[in-house]
C-alpha cells in the first residue's frame, strides 16, 4: 500500500512543477520588453499582486504556522524570486517612468502590510491553530484573488463573440494546478485552505473552458493567437498555490 506522506510529497512535486509553469508564463513578454528596451503599455500590477501572493504563502508554509508544509513554501519561494526578477526588469527598462512610482510604492504597501499580516499572527495569536486559521484566510483571500482574474477577459468574449483574446492554455493550466494542490491538500491530513482556494480555482477553469468551447464552437473555430500583453497580464495573476 503506498504510504500517504509518501503520496503527498509526489502530488507536491508535481503541483510545483505545474506552477512553476505558470510563474514563467510572463517570460515572453518580458523578453520583448528586453529586446525593445521599453516596457511600452505593459502594467506592473498583475506582478506586485503576484509578490503579495507569495510572500502570504511563504509565511503560510512555515512551521510555525502550518507544519510539514516545506513543498508550499518552496515554490512561492520560487515565485517571489521570480516576480521580483519582473518587477526589476520592468522598472530598469521604465523609460518614461511611467510605472516606477507605482512599483515601489506597491511594493512598500506590501513590505508594510506583510509585516502587519506577521505581527498580528504571531502576536495576537499564541497557538498554532489559530494562527493557521488567522493566515490561512488571509492566503485563501489572494489565492481566489489571482485565480478569478481570468474571468474578467469573459466580459470581453461575450461582448465582441470572439475567443481571441482568452487564453485557452492558461485556462487549462489553473485547472490542472487547482487540481492538483487540491488533491495535494486532501492526501494525510486535510488542509482545508489549500482546499478551498485550489478547488474554486479549479471550478473557476472549468467555466472559463466551457465558455471558450461555447463560444468558439458556435462563432468560429480556434482562437488566434493572442496579444502577449492581454494573455501574460492574466496569466501572471494567477499562480501558486
Amino acid at each position: 500500500m503506498v504510504n500517504a506522506e509518501l503520496a503527498r510529497t509526489v502530488v507536491g512535486i508535481i503541483g510545483n512543477v505545474i506552477s512553476f509553469g505558470l510563474f514563467l508564463s510572463p517570460v515572453p513578454t518580458f523578453w520583448r520588453i528586453c529586446k525593445k528596451k521599453d516596457v511600452e503599455e505593459f502594467q506592473p500590477y498583475p506582478y506586485i499582486a503576484a509578490v503579495m501572493n507569495c510572500l502570504v504563502w511563504v509565511f503560510y508554509g512555515t512551521p510555525v504556522i502550518t507544519p510539514n508544509s516545506v513543498l508550499v513554501v518552496t515554490i512561492n519561494s520560487i515565485g517571489l524570486a521570480l516576480e521580483l526578477i519582473y518587477l526589476s526588469i520592468f522598472v530598469f527598462y521604465d523609460r518614461h517612468n511611467k510605472g516606477r512610482k507605482k512599483v515601489f510604492l506597491g511594493l512598500l504597501g506590501e513590505v508594510l502590510l506583510f509585516g502587519v499580516i506577521i505581527a498580528v499572527a504571531l502576536a495576537g495569536f499564541h497557538t498554532q491553530h489559530s494562527r493557521n486559521i488567522t493566515v490561512g484566510i488571509v492566503a485563501d483571500v489572494f489565492n481566489i484573488i489571482m485565480y478569478a482574474s481570468p474571468l474578467a477577459v469573459m466580459a470581453k468574449v461575450y461582448k465582441t463573440k470572439s475567443v481571441e483574446f482568452m487564453p485557452l492554455w492558461l485556462s487549462v493550466a489553473n485547472f490542472a494546478n487547482g487540481s492538483i494542490w487540491t488533491a495535494y491538500a486532501l492526501i494525510h491530513g486535510i488542509d482545508w485552505f489549500i482546499v478551498v482556494s485550489n478547488e474554486l480555482g479549479a471550478i473557476f477553469a472549468v467555466v472559463q473552458l466551457v465558455f471558450y468551447a461555447y463560444f468558439s464552437t458556435k462563432y468560429g473555430g480556434a482562437s488566434k493567437p493572442a496579444e502577449p500583453k492581454s494573455e501574460v497580464q492574466l496569466s501572471d495573476v494567477t499562480t501558486t498555490v
